[in-house]
């Protein structure tokens, strides 16, 4: 196998590189400080995305998007995460399933998407019905050319910022190996439609200023024209685009633990106690090395499975020991660098804290550790148990 960067591949990563460091990086405190980014600085980073072609850069050229593949997609992420999610969510990557998109809705919502005119968010997690997704309750009964929803949503990233919302709501239900299933649906409802309440959820200690919300939906009336995909085919819809934000999710943390990587390198040589650099201990020492070699083999196998993507050959067990694997390991890497650090590792007034804060959320979302590893085990087992 060839491990060898293409140069456009090179050159992209220095780019992104320099857009985080210039763009980016210098504005991290003052965003966790007030947890919030403004909306002028939200608009500046748009548009300087834009400007620069790293906007929407995950969507096919056809409409209008930087039409990378899975690999190159993996490098910009694993450099828009040496910043914070409230920042680099401003490069905005819209939700791959919008291609599902027909008719009217390309122009209403996928080019404006693309265009960086409107932004999107995904509404599938729900209070009861987390990791267990086939056990949402919001429903949408059909009456006439209309689906009326019923329901809430929580945990939906950004969704203070976005225009419309990708919702799921089941609307039958069937029987398999003899147990109830939902059939889900997918729908793009605007926001200010009657009927859909947007309220700031419950605040978070990771990612300061890139918030979580509720999304209530009393008799809202959403028209049939709406639906995204087909009617009961939500989960197809979904999936595509939840195996493949796994292996991005894998990036984003290979990215983060580097960046705390370089911080306690930097720190090991300019701490000096007992008359030495710190990192002359093999106690540092051996800190540093095994974080590097964690990280090394965490990087390897995100590559890898982004490449596997790319030939079409990927498997959601490898999606999930990428997602396991790059998480727990920037859960060890954060961790050990604010040991090295001391206790100015957890003093504000640096951004180690605020890496290991941002580092635990790592291992909960897009399918926590204990999911990844069921849908592994259940890949393994499956050829021998049939």
């Amino acid at each position: 196998m060839d491990f060898k960067l293409t140069q456009e591949q090179e050159m992209l990563v220095e780019a992104v590189k320099a857009f985080v460091e210039k763009e980016l990086l210098p504005h991290e405190e003052e965003v966790d400080r007030a947890d919030a980014v403004s909306p002028e600085l939200a608009a500046q980073i748009r548009g300087k995305a834009i400007a620069a072609g790293f906007y929407a850069f995950n969507m096919p050229e056809e409409v209008g998007g930087g039409g990378l593949d899975y690999l190159s997609q993996a490098l910009v992420e694993r450099e828009l995460s040496k910043v914070s999610w409230a920042l680099h969510v401003f490069v905005a990557r819209p939700s791959k399933i919008l291609m599902a998109c027909k008719g009217e809705q390309i122009q209403d919502y996928l080019l404006p998407v693309v265009q960086g005119e409107k932004i999107d968010c995904f509404a599938l997690t729900e209070p009861g019905a987390g990791s267990d997704a086939n056990s949402i309750k919001t429903r949408a009964v059909r009456d006439g050319d209309d689906f009326v929803l019923n329901g809430a949503k929580h945990f939906i990233s950004h969704a203070g910022h976005a225009d419309f919302a990708i919702v799921f709501a089941v609307t039958d239900s069937y029987e398999r190996n003899g147990k109830k299933r939902n059939a889900v649906t997918a729908f793009l409802v605007d926001k200010g439609t009657p009927g859909m309440t947007v309220r700031r959820g419950p605040r978070c200690v990771s990612n300061k200023g890139y918030h979580t919300y509720e999304i209530f939906f009393d008799d809202c009336r959403v028209p049939a024209s709406k639906v995204l995909g087909e009617v009961d085919k939500g989960w197809e819809v979904a999936n595509a685009w939840l195996t493949a934000g796994r292996v991005m999710v894998a990036a984003n943390c290979v990215g983060q633990a580097q960046r705390a990587l370089d911080l306690a390198l930097q720190w090991s040589a300019d701490r000096k106690q007992f008359g030495q650099a710190i990192g002359s201990y093999q106690g540092i020492s051996f800190k540093l090395a095994d974080m590097a070699t964690q990280i090394r083999a965490a990087e390897l196998m995100t590559l890898h499975t982004a490449w596997k993507m790319d030939q079409g050959s990927m498997t959601d067990g490898e999606a999930g020991m990428a997602k396991l694997f790059a998480s727990e390991v920037l859960g060890k890497v954060a961790d050990e660098t604010v040991q090295i650090f001391g206790g100015m590792g957890l003093m504000d007034e640096g951004p180690v804290e605020r890496i290991w804060r941002n580092a635990r959320i790592e291992r909960i979302w897009e399918g926590t550790s204990e999911i990844q590893r069921h849908i592994i085990s259940r890949e393994l087992l499956r050829p021998l148990l049939r």
